[in-house]
């Protein structure tokens, strides 16, 4: 949809049609649907990793019942069970190094420190996972050195914080913004 700078050009669900092998999967794409999320790892160790079509994708991908709204996890969707409790006390200081995506060891790492070492028994209750949702909106807004004043930080500001953080220290905030939708979508589902 990047190739030519002109996504607007392109619907992503026949997008997503043409590249979809099984047939019978190629119904999906045929129904109805009010949001469209597209939730994605940033995972900077991948060779065709691409700061600008990144950066291009997080300012095209704003709203869900349009266009669709892009979701990245830093550095992958393993950021969300990436606390020792909860709440975690150090999880606003938790980063990932880009040496360990390299070697594959990020998500071993998760599975060590992550408080149960089993994902099934993470966050078993609603409160257990409004406190990961909300840990994660306060971490998005200390990355920014900013107060709330909206529901949730900019996603194309934090992805700009995690590109410099990548750049100049080589290491990311371990972040899950996938999250950040059910804030978005009804904030009192949180209370």
């Amino acid at each position: 949809m990047f190739f030519d700078e002109k996504p607007e050009d392109m619907d992503i669900l026949q997008v997503l049609k043409e590249r979809e092998r099984d047939e019978s999967k190629k119904l999906i794409f045929e129904q109805d649907f009010t949001d469209i999320l597209l939730i994605f790892d940033l995972d900077p160790q991948d060779p065709q990793f691409s700061e600008n079509k990144i950066s291009a994708m997080m300012k095209y991908f704003v709203e869900s019942t349009d266009m669709g709204k892009l979701y990245l996890n830093y550095p992958m969707i393993e950021a969300f069970y990436h606390m020792t409790s909860i709440p975690d006390p150090e999880y606003n200081d938790r980063v990932a190094a880009l040496t360990e995506l390299c070697g594959h060891t990020y998500k071993k790492r998760v599975n060590t420190e992550n408080r149960n070492h089993d994902y099934s028994k993470f966050a078993v209750t609603r409160e257990e996972c409004n406190i990961v949702i909300g840990q994660n909106i306060e971490k998005g807004w200390r990355m920014l050195n900013a107060n709330p004043d909206n529901i949730l930080p900019n996603a194309s500001l934090i992805l700009d914080r995690q590109i410099d953080m990548l750049s100049e220290h080589e290491k990311l905030y371990v972040l899950c913004t996938c999250v950040f939708f059910i804030a978005e979508y009804n904030p009192r589902l949180l209370k």
